[in-house]
């Protein structure tokens, strides 16, 4: 069976072409004609050697994802429906702005974490995705909003689309490496984020493997909520997670990690609340931001969104405390493509939407205490 090109990094691809007798510029030429320049034929890379093309069209495919559909924002942000088979599909967004332009992109077919505020897990898990099914976004979205001069409009790739990355790490860790590869994308380290719900173990091996930015899904300041919230902290805690995060630092790119806190209405985002945040990080003494999160409801979940008027002030009782902390601006949303909306088309071979709907029904959320 044919391989595909896209299911390896650089030094993966360079072993592939070893097997084939060629020597490793080769794979630099290849790398390039896929990647930088988007070519699917092989005839048409004109500076291989014809002996090579002849191997290669034997042996390998350059393989996309069928788009199913594309729809723009009032907003110009833009969510693709990608095919990834067996009746599932994967979402991918690219979020224009005044200073950068960028990618989310999906990890896997559904999600098996099973937050409570997010429409991906409501939908259940089928799958991880394959290095090239990731990759095969990226690739998409860059030749496909380039300019008539061919200038790149995507600048920063965020891992933040349906699923937990870090539980696809040996597919996600290759296509993280095409990204920044000087002879693939060449986006910086700096500019390419995981995000995570918080997967311990799995934090320090990405700080050893290939050390990007980190945003972690936080949306609690204790266990006892967090457990309800997001019920992978269950199995380490804050404490651990926080562990985590100040050893990931100093390998970091940035020297900061952003914890993600998406804002419920009477759930986690009273003044008491951000306060105990406060005092959660100092305590710790995390180098971090936060970035809170409106709510995008959906029926399944039973939560609402924070009036603006509380979300502005819980972010200043943070600023308050000298925390760096912005409001995301709600892009997208008229298309189903803002943060937390992201469903795709998934199988759900786990049963991952059924205990979602159980958990609901039997782990209540404890409101937070109202003093309005």
């Amino acid at each position: 069976m044919a391989v595909n090109l896209l299911d390896f990094d650089l030094e993966g691809l360079a072993a592939f072409c070893d097997s084939l007798g060629e020597k490793r510029f080769r794979a630099v030429q290849l790398f390039r004609w896929i990647h930088q320049k988007g070519e699917s034929d092989f005839d048409k890379m004109s500076d291989l050697a014809k002996s090579l093309r002849g191997k290669l069209a034997g042996a390998a495919v350059v393989e996309s994802l069928p788009v199913i559909s594309e729809h723009v924002s009032a907003d110009g942000t833009t969510k693709w429906l990608f095919d990834v088979g067996d009746g599932n599909a994967v979402e991918t967004v690219y979020i224009p702005e005044d200073d950068r332009g960028t990618l989310c992109v999906s990890s896997q077919a559904g999600c098996a974490v099973g937050c409570r505020f997010c429409s991906t897990g409501h939908q259940g898990f089928s799958r991880n995705l394959s290095t090239g099914e990731i990759i095969a976004q990226l690739r998409y979205a860059e030749h496909r909003l380039r300019g008539p001069d061919g200038q790149r409009v995507i600048d920063n790739v965020v891992m933040m689309g349906m699923g937990e990355p870090l539980q696809n790490y040996t597919a996600v860790v290759p296509a993280l490496r095409v990204m920044l590869d000087d002879h693939g994308y060449g986006l910086s380290r700096r500019r390419v984020t995981v995000s995570t719900s918080g997967m311990v173990a799995m934090i320090d091996r990405l700080r050893e493997d290939c050390p990007v930015a980190l945003a972690v899904s936080l949306h609690a300041p204790n266990d006892a909520l967090r457990d309800a919230l997001v019920p992978i902290n269950r199995k380490d805690g804050i404490e651990a997670l926080l562990d985590a995060c100040l050893r990931y630092v100093e390998a970091a790119p940035r020297d900061f990690i952003t914890f993600e806190y998406c804002m419920l209405d009477g759930v986690n985002d009273a003044p008491e609340q951000a306060l105990e945040l406060v005092h959660l990080v100092r305590r710790r003494r995390v180098p971090c931001k936060f970035n809170l999160i409106p709510f995008n409801p959906f029926p399944e979940s039973g939560l609402k969104r924070s009036p603006r008027e509380r979300v502005t002030a819980f972010a200043k009782v943070l600023q308050d405390a000298d925390i760096v902390t912005t409001i995301r601006k709600v892009r997208g949303d008229d298309i189903d493509a803002a943060c937390g909306q992201l469903a795709g088309e998934v199988q759900d071979r786990t049963r991952a939407r059924e205990r979602l709907l159980e958990r609901r029904r039997t782990i209540p959320i404890a409101a937070a205490e109202d003093p309005r």
